[in-house]
């Protein structure tokens, strides 16, 4: 027999102690018809706790990130709580009412046991029990269903245990559950015990008439299948309704997400909008049917609307702003050139004067010729950025970048001889097209930046290479690189290396940003890299189509320009004056 302690049914208050049972750095980007930098590289470096931190990062992606994810989990985990409560409340109540149940059969057989056998007379109430008086023969009383449990005691010692069999025969137990028998206790309460090899049985003991204690037992063999029988259906039902019900959230969830949807693809469409510069238009609008004020997403979508109206607003007074400030500067910049060309004039006439000067005199006469030069320069680079932000479009045709290069850095060697100006070209023609003028300011305002910002002697080599589609030019130098705090803003204009506002260098601030502009309206992009011993701009312009090998026609000849007889130099080019103008010739 097994030695697992009895227990009560819920409910039962059996009085007594009786036994119961129961987870490369620095580089800047500008592309784009604007020029305008877009950002600047970073590197990441993993610490010593990385691994943590992967950890975190895995666990917090297995949880669901969208809101639709969110409500179907959150609504599946309601109903399977649901579910297991009403689950387990029913089988709290189904086996109190199986066991209640089975206690009043107990209570029946054993009232019919006492009768049957505990006798009548002496040994009855009133009377005196005599042990040895013969008793009848102890037998299961008639009609008891199968697994029933019978047995006597005499004097604390199993006289008899029989349990019905599946024929309805007696089967004689005594020697294998007297001893567990013996100790239970006598209190008329039914308790729940284990017998080896028979299972679990209900146990009621009592004290019949003349002395003996007759116990009753029933097998909880049909009560424990019907639990189990009624826990794995109700399982099996509450899983098809999780199911069920998780589908059809999942549907209505998504049906009643789906103007947030399209709110989210409206403002996605927005992004998609060139909205740094130049006029711009904002004609996406969330739909009508999407800005109910009664609903969530409406109101999302109605704000949106609002924000929008506002964006719009805001831009078409930045691009009138923009346009009067484009249109003073080219006015400035063309007014301009009429006196600076006679200051100029008259400064080179004093100078040609036969008549001795004194030298103080000669020395301002340089310097103004020199100043208004300068001045020159730079008022020619800024009615050029007006043009470019104004989108007048460039001059188009066939340009070989070799023999650009070549022409280039000849006219930087003339003006640097102390740097090691150094080549680096194909054997085949790498040809794109463009405005070769400007392109030829494209890659003199580089090699000028360069030996302007570097110590003499450094090396500065000039690539030119092609790859799937499009061309290269790379300027590297061995200088002493770009301060990281103004990377991300070398192609803005004006912009310097140091807080001053030195001449010193003879920089306008403003090579680098025609630089951007001039390769942006050629639908190309220019990139800088820099570390302390090397400094690299690459610019990357589409190749010639070798389907259509001419260019687009002069657009000059559908949009005169009165001021298209400059040549838009800079100071920053670096170049003698007439020098890497018009079509690079072959060296």
């Amino acid at each position: 027999m097994s030695s697992n302690p009895p227990t009560d049914p819920p409910g039962a208050t059996p009085p007594g102690a009786g036994p119961t049972g129961t987870a490369p750095t620095g580089t800047a980007t500008s592309a784009g018809p604007t020029g305008t930098p877009t950002g600047v590289g970073r590197t990441a470096t993993a610490g010593a706790d990385g691994g943590t931190a992967d950890a975190v990062r895995r666990g917090r992606w297995r949880r669901p990130r969208s809101l639709r994810s969110k409500l179907v989990a959150l609504l599946t985990a309601l109903l399977a709580l649901a579910c297991l409560s009403v689950a387990g409340v029913t089988e709290v109540i189904l086996h109190r009412v199986l066991y209640q149940q089975m206690d009043a059969q107990l209570l029946g057989a054993a009232g019919r046991a006492n009768d049957a056998f505990s006798g009548r007379g002496p040994g009855g109430p009133g009377g005196d029990a005599d042990p040895a008086r013969p008793r009848p023969e102890f037998r299961v009383p008639p009609g008891a269903p199968v697994g029933t449990l019978a047995a006597r005691l005499i004097g604390g010692t199993p006289d008899a245990a029989l349990i019905v069999g599946e024929n309805g025969e007696s089967v004689d137990v005594t020697g294998q559950l007297g001893g567990r028998l013996r100790a239970v206790p006598v209190d008329e309460q039914p308790r729940t015990y284990t017998f080896a090899g028979r299972g679990d049985y209900r146990v009621l003991a009592h004290r019949g008439r003349n002395g003996d204690v007759l116990i009753t037992g029933l097998s909880l063999a049909n009560a424990q299948e019907t639990l189990i029988r009624v826990a794995v259906a109700g399982g099996a039902f509450s899983l098809s309704a999780l199911l069920l019900a998780g589908l059809v959230g999942a549907y209505t969830i998504r049906r009643e997400l789906r103007p947030l949807d399209r709110v989210a693809a409206t403002a996605a469409r927005v992004t998609e909008l060139r909205l740094a510069r130049g006029e711009v238009s904002l004609p996406v609008r969330v739909a009508a049917r999407d800005t109910d004020p009664g609903t969530e997403a409406g109101q999302v979508g109605a704000a949106l609307n609002r924000l929008l109206d506002h964006v719009g607003d805001a831009l078409r007074a930045r691009h009138a702003s923009e346009t009067r400030v484009r249109q003073f500067v080219a006015d400035a910049s063309h007014e301009l050139r009429t006196p600076l060309a006679a200051i100029r004039g008259y400064a080179e006439l004093a100078q040609r004067e036969p008549a001795p000067v004194p030298e103080r005199i000669e020395h301002a006469l340089r310097r103004v010729d020199a100043e208004s030069r300068r001045m020159t320069t730079l008022v020619e680079d800024l009615l050029l950025l007006a043009r470019l932000d104004a989108g007048r479009p460039l001059a188009m045709e066939p340009v070989d970048l070799r023999l650009l290069a070549v022409d280039t850095v000849s006219d930087a060697h003339a003006a640097g001889p102390r740097h090691d100006w150094q080549l680096d070209l194909p054997e085949t023609p790498v040809v794109v097209t463009g405005d070769p003028q400007r392109l030829h300011q494209v890659l003199a305002n580089l090699l000028t930046n360069a030996r302007t910002h570097t110590p003499e002697g450094t090396r500065v080599t000039v690539a030119v290479g092609a790859a799937v589609g499009h061309a290269e030019i790379t300027v590297t130098d061995a200088g002493p690189g770009i301060d990281p705090a103004i990377l991300a803003h070398v192609f803005e204009r004006f912009a310097r290396g140091d807080s001053s506002r030195s001449r010193a260098a003879g920089s306008t601030g403003l090579g680098l940003s025609i630089v951007a502009a001039v390769v942006g309206a050629l639908g190309g992009t220019v990139a800088v890299a820099s570390v302390p011993g090397r400094t690299a701009f690459t610019v990357r312009l589409p190749l010639t189509d070798a389907d259509h090998p001419d260019a687009d026609a002069d657009p000059d000849a559908d949009h005169p320009d009165p001021d298209s007889g400059s040549d838009g130099g800079s100071d920053d080019a670096g170049a003698p004056a007439g020098t890497g103008h018009g079509t690079p010739t072959r060296r």
